[in-house]
């Protein structure tokens, strides 16, 4: 199965509140999410990579959320739609971002060549989890807590006032919970020459 189809299937199989339909028409017909990359250099660069990138979250936050700590201390628990939403979708901010273009790169020999790359041009900035969450509610109504989880994904590692992540992470666990997901997805998954 491809990671489209595994992208699809999951979806359609957890998401059903009003608008669904709609936003999985616009990312397979009227965008580039499954053919774009998740970053331009670094975690998934390379066209398809912003679709894998996805399920790996989707799939690292389900192992989170069913750890018996997780479950038992914390009381953590949220529903199918709840997660697929968030992981799926907490990204979406990249779509039509990437531009295919070319860099140069020396060599073993030391010869210059240029190799494929992507640049970064948003043509919406409206920052990275906030306009995640402003497209996704274009199409269906989320939570609170879904809004905030896709709002404050980037945990620490964004360019917020680190006072008010650590407030949305004790306000709104699944925030924190879709944090560790997309950072054990981008840092351990899918590094280049990674050896776990």
């Amino acid at each position: 199965m491809s990671a489209r189809e595994e992208f699809i299937e999951i979806f359609r199989e957890n998401v059903h509140r009003e608008g669904a339909e709609a936003l999985l028409d616009y990312l397979m017909n009227k965008s580039d999410f499954f053919t774009a990359p998740a970053s331009a250099r670094y975690h998934g660069a390379y066209a398809g990579g912003l679709c894998e990138h996805s399920l790996n979250v989707y799939h690292c936050l389900n192992d989170y959320l069913a750890r018996e700590r997780v479950t038992d201390l914390y009381g953590l628990e949220y529903s199918p739609e709840s997660i697929a939403l968030v992981s799926l979708l907490h990204d979406v901010c990249k779509i039509g971002c990437y531009k295919p273009g070319t860099r140069n790169v020396k060599g073993e020999d030391g010869r210059w060549t240029q190799v494929p790359t992507f640049h970064f041009e948003d043509p919406l900035p409206y920052g990275h989890g906030e306009k995640s969450v402003y497209v996704v509610n274009g199409f269906v109504r989320l939570t609170r807590e879904e809004a905030m989880a896709i709002r404050w994904h980037m945990g620490f590692s964004g360019t917020e006032d680190n006072r008010l992540v650590g407030r949305a992470f004790v306000k709104y666990p699944l925030a924190f919970a879709l944090s560790v997901a997309d950072m054990e997805a981008t840092y351990f998954l899918e590094q280049e020459g990674n050896q776990f």
